[in-house]
């Protein structure tokens, strides 16, 4: 027989609720009931009737229990007391026995009361069917095969209406079941219940045979027992290794968002047929802590497992022997109280495993069903499942990285460009004729020197310190992001351009400040672009590319320049100059000025330096920074640096011709020093042009000497041993220090200009000059003084023991031509001194 629980949670629908699917089976079982036990009852044996009563109560103890959402039914074995009832009390007294049975386990099982009032007309249709399918065929006595047949085809009959009234009542109170539960209730009407009826016509037989036949009875009951419960067992691990392979297969499809983690606790609650299922999941990348909940009554959240301090939280995530299990018969004080909170009778609690480090937390509470609760089945499939919500975590979590690798900034953990692009998108379409908005571009001035000098581990660091500047300082709702090497942007939702403007200057001024990094102070300095919306574009395209222009334009504006369309004339020139560079060097176009270097003492002219110009046809004269920085950033520095040296070492090459011995210096770049091919590319121009290699001076700027991938190959040796003399350039104005210099193969310093230029009137700065002379001396470096402009400067540098003198004072940068002129009016020549092969230049005085 098939016993339905109707109880179900909250206030249904009159029309669907639990007594009036009760009271529609009790107008059935009336009617039907009165209409086919026509008969009376018959006589019986007291003995014989109480005998069938207590079978039938025996076999209702024995059943297989199934379960659908709120709904449980069993198949007992109470179709061997059915068939013993029909065959030897007759049908009216059957349907009294079997309803007795069916309403007394009921009760003392304490199912609900339309369960039982369902359950008792039930088994009155179940008797008046058998009883009409009897009248149908051919039945007599017991001893009659036919009578077998027919009393297996009633009874068949009568169990396969009771399933379809088990199935209609819960499509009526849940919904359709599906092929799952109709699976479940005719198989047993089908396979086992037909045994039944069989060992019950043998158990009759028997009877009738001889009273000895008890014998019999009691090893086949035995069996018959140990059957159903194997079927129970089978029937059980069935559905659990079904239910759990449909669990697998649902959480292989779900998403990397919460929908897809919602996704996973509802299956978990389907599958083990529960009340409420919560998880709970620590905060990962920028994500805070979530906690996902899936209720029958439609609830999102319920106090408990979101408290890291709740006691049956903490001991599940301690637990490392799988799901906990508490309930409310078997809780101490602390446990109850936890039940209590979140209004539960029992709990199956987990941990789960993330990438975030810290676990997560699974908890289940109550069975739908008010027959059964968690058992070792249950607590066996929270296991297994486990394994597969572990897995889809972790792998919601490595695709939760990957995207947030793809929108964020690996060393400083802010959006990067694609995703700031995404925001500024998504904000300016947010409005039908573009919303307003803010777009400020900021670029750490500092950052190139603290690399080239201190390394990239500096650098990084110094860029950990300006975004947690920026953080600090930034508006409230502003949204930042690393755009790329040096540069941040900051974008200002609502903002118009003015208070853009404003809030730009007060975000330069507020990061205008000294941080330590890599053991020293440095000034944190930032040039800031400011374009707005919807009045400098109405695209996160658009926007972007105009405070990009702004930033470029921003280094001669007080660090501070917002958008004007005559700034796209000067980024359209220098965009030009780039494809134009090549041809220019091919055309003439670059090319040098030479300033003369004399000696401090004897006014001998020991070198020229070579300095690059740049005249275009249409913009005039580039500076000299200008066509390096150019040539830098469009990766064509080597092309100019072998350009200028050629120019530089063929004017070398004819003073040789006319017997004058000149050396001429020439400044490499700090990008240049990194290139492999450099040596090999001087050495073939020193052989081309026939000049030997101590008539070479190249100058290097302070960074680039110290710079860690320099300092780290031999390209500084490897220079020397050309018998090139190297020298320091600006020296004094970088980071490096005297102490430095004893490892690197350097022949001279030269004195920045800004310490000379204000000697004569400075203390400080002559007091300096005079520190950097001395130092180099006890170093044996040679001393180039830069900026020399006025006697009272040359004769200061000459007592201090200077070696060399450059400026104004001698000579302006000057064009080959013009050279020759000055050459010519202002020095002589000396003899060739004892043991040299050329003649030498001086200042006549």
């Amino acid at each position: 027989m098939a016993e339905q629980d109707l109880g179900a949670p909250g206030r249904p629908h009159p029309a669907r609720s639990p007594w009036a699917v009760a009271l529609l089976a009790v107008s059935l079982a009336v009617p039907l009931g009165a209409a086919v036990l026509t008969r009376g009852p018959e006589d019986v044996d007291l003995a014989v009737l109480i005998a069938v009563f207590l079978t039938a109560v025996v076999a209702e103890w024995v059943y297989v229990h199934i379960e659908f959402r709120t709904q449980s039914f069993v198949n007992s074995a109470s179709e061997l007391a059915f068939v013993i009832a029909l065959l030897e009390i007759g049908g009216v007294w059957t349907a009294v026995t079997r309803a007795g049975a069916v309403g007394l386990v009921l009760v003392i099982q304490r199912f609900p009361a339309p369960k039982i009032v369902f359950n008792v007309a039930v088994a009155v249709i179940e008797t008046a069917v058998a009883v009409f399918v009897l009248s149908l065929l051919p039945a007599g006595d017991v001893t009659s095969p036919l009578t077998w047949l027919s009393s297996l085809a009633a009874i068949f009959a009568a169990n396969a209406v009771a399933a379809c009234l088990v199935a209609g009542a819960i499509t009526v109170t849940q919904g359709y079941p599906g092929r799952t539960v109709w699976t479940s209730l005719l198989v047993p009407v089908v396979v086992v219940q037909p045994v039944a009826v069989l060992i019950g016509l043998a158990i009759v037989l028997l009877l009738h045979a001889t009273l000895w036949g008890w014998l019999l009875i009691a090893p086949l009951a035995a069996a018959l027992v140990l059957l159903y419960r194997r079927f129970a067992e089978v029937t059980r691990e069935a559905h659990s290794v079904q239910r759990v392979y449909e669990f697998a297969r649902t959480v292989e499809q779900v998403g990397p968002d919460e929908a897809g983690t919602r996704q996973i606790v509802q299956a978990v609650r389907e599958l083990l047929n529960a009340e409420r299922v919560a998880l709970w999941l620590p905060p990962y990348l920028d994500e805070g802590p979530r906690l996902v909940v899936s209720a029958e009554d439609g609830a999102d959240w319920y106090d408990g497992p979101g408290d890291p301090d709740d006691p049956l939280r903490r001991r599940a995530v301690a637990s490392t022997g799988g799901a906990v299990y508490v309930s409310l018969a078997r809780a101490d004080q602390v446990e109850i109280a936890a039940l209590g909170r979140r209004g539960a009778t029992e709990l199956l609690g987990a941990p789960v495993t993330t990438a975030a480090g810290e676990p997560g937390y699974l908890e289940v509470c109550d069975r739908r069903s008010d027959t059964a609760s968690f058992g070792r089945s249950e607590r066996g499939a929270l296991d297994s499942m486990l394994t597969h919500v572990n897995a889809a975590i972790r792998q919601q979590q490595l695709l939760t990285r990957i995207r947030y690798d793809a929108d964020h900034d690996r060393l400083t953990g802010l959006p990067n460009r694609q995703r700031m692009a995404a925001e500024i998108g998504q904000l300016l379409s947010a409005e039908p004729g573009g919303g307003r908005a803010g777009l400020i571009l900021a670029c750490l001035g500092t950052y190139g020197d603290v690399t080239d000098t201190l390394g990239h581990a500096a650098s990084d660091e110094l860029l950990l310190v300006t975004a947690g500047l920026l953080r600090e300082h930034a508006p409230p709702g502003a949204l930042l992001a690393r755009m790329e090497r040096e540069q941040f942007a900051v974008l200002l939702p609502g903002l118009s351009l003015a208070a853009t403007e404003q809030a730009a200057r007060r975000l330069r001024e507020a990061a205008a400040t000294r941080v330590r990094v890599a053991g020293l102070d440095l000034e944190v300095s930032l040039t800031i672009g400011v374009a707005a919306a919807p009045v400098h574009g109405t695209d996160a395209g658009t926007l972007m590319q105009r405070a990009d222009v702004a930033l470029l334009a921003a280094g001669g504006s007080g660090g501070v320049a917002s958008y004007h369309p005559v700034l796209d004339q000067q980024s359209l020139r220098r965009l030009q100059l780039g494809t134009e560079l090549e041809q220019a060097m091919a055309d003439g176009q670059i090319g040098v000025v030479y300033q003369p270097v004399i000696d401090a003492q004897t006014s001998d002219i020991v070198s020229v330096e070579t300095l690059v110009r740049w005249t275009h046809p249409r913009y005039g004269s580039i500076p000299p920074e200008d066509v390096i920085g150019l040539a830098e950033q469009i990766g064509r520095i080597g092309a100019v640096t072998d350009h200028v040296l050629d120019l530089a070492l063929a004017r070398c090459r004819r003073w040789l011709d006319q017997g004058i011995s000149l050396s001429v210096s020439v400044n490499i770049s700090a990008r240049s020093l990194t290139e492999p091919d450099l040596v090999d590319r001087i050495r073939r121009a020193l052989e081309r042009h026939e000049v030997p290699g101590q008539l070479l001076v190249l100058e290097l700027t302070e960074s680039s000497v110290v710079d860690d991938s320099v300092r780290e190959s031999t390209v500084l040796e490897d220079l020397h041993d050309l018998g090139i003399s190297l020298s320091m350039d600006d020296f004094g104005t970088g980071y490096s220090s005297l102490s430095q210099l004893r490892q690197l193969p350097i022949d001279e310093l030269k004195i920045d200009k800004s310490f000379v230029l204000t000697m004569a009137t400075s203390q400080g700065e002559s007091s300096i000059a005079r520190s950097i002379i001395e130092l180099a001396h006890n170093l044996g470096l040679c001393v180039v003084a830069e900026g020399v402009e006025d006697e009272m400067t040359r004769n200061q540098l000459a007592t201090m023991g200077c070696d060399k003198l450059q400026g104004f004072l001698i000579s302006r940068p000057l064009p080959e031509d013009r050279l020759e002129k000055w050459l010519l009016a202002r020095t002589g020549i000396r003899s060739v001194a004892p043991g040299a092969t050329h003649r030498r230049l001086f200042v006549r005085t």
